[in-house]
């Protein structure tokens, strides 16, 4: 069984958190898992840049993607025991914890939208589909109240947009962790 787990880059807000969490995935507390970065400064130096310099989406969404394998070799700097893995659906499963680099989807994919609408939250959802991930965890720096679909997570601000579309092609449970509780995402309204 594998587990996705999304670190959003706001953590570098909270480093000590963020360490304790790569630590606790590098013992193997929570079983084989995939690491996605998010974005954190980098992707906002690259919100920034597009600002300035005025490039597309396309080349915003592929310098973000850049921006996450940034990301991946930060969070390995910080837990060593970490390996890093750029296709981890083609490689040995030795390593109980891998770090995602998503730069094989720079040539682009055909389920993948280029644009901000994508970010690592629907690219950790993808992930989690493509290796049938029986979880897929958003570790994010609030807290989400239980009870939310992922239409009104999107909504809120808490996922990107193309996030419930990405949801609803995945059949395996997903939460949000923040920094005081971990919620169960619902997946359908109530009856």
């Amino acid at each position: 069984m594998i587990t996705i787990v999304k670190i959003g880059g706001s953590l570098a807000a909270d480093p000590e958190r963020r360490r304790a969490l790569l630590a606790a995935l590098a013992d193997g507390v929570h079983g084989r898992c995939v690491v996605v970065p998010g974005g954190g400064a980098f992707a906002d130096a690259v919100r920034d840049a597009q600002t300035r310099a005025g490039f597309d989406e396309s080349e915003a969404h592929r310098r973000a993607l850049d921006a996450m394998g940034r990301m991946a070799d930060a969070l390995r700097r910080i837990e060593p025991r970490l390996a890093r893995s750029t296709e981890p659906w083609n490689e040995p499963s030795d390593a109980v914890v891998r770090v995602w680099d998503p730069a094989v989807l720079r040539a682009g994919h055909p389920a993948i939208p280029e644009s901000w609408d994508v970010t690592s939250d629907s690219l950790a959802i993808w992930l989690a589909a493509q290796l049938r991930a029986a979880r897929c965890i958003l570790v994010k720096s609030v807290d989400a109240r239980p009870g939310h679909l992922p239409a009104t997570l999107a909504a809120a601000g808490l996922v990107d947009a193309a996030f419930p579309a990405f949801a609803s092609r995945y059949s395996g449970v997903i939460e949000i962790w923040g920094p005081t509780g971990k919620v169960a995402v619902e997946r359908r309204a109530a009856a």
